[in-house]
């Protein structure tokens, strides 16, 4: 019962970081000019990563 808690603790971790890495990604552009148009992509992409490791790290889960 507590690993299952700590995978779920540690998968909403990682899905947080992932849509804060979603949020850097579509807000900084909005907000910055002249920036590389390259890492509009790279953030998104880097946060749905992360996002799809945490349901990756629940299907440990007992």
């Amino acid at each position: 019962m507590v690993r299952n808690g700590r995978v779920k603790l540690f998968a909403n971790f990682l899905s947080a970081l992932g849509v804060g890495l979603i949020a850097v990604g579509v807000l900084r552009p909005a907000f910055e000019t002249g920036g590389d148009p390259r890492w509009i992509l790279v953030w998104p992409l880097a946060g749905l990563a992360l996002h799809g490791l945490a349901l990756y790290t629940l299907g440990f889960m007992r």
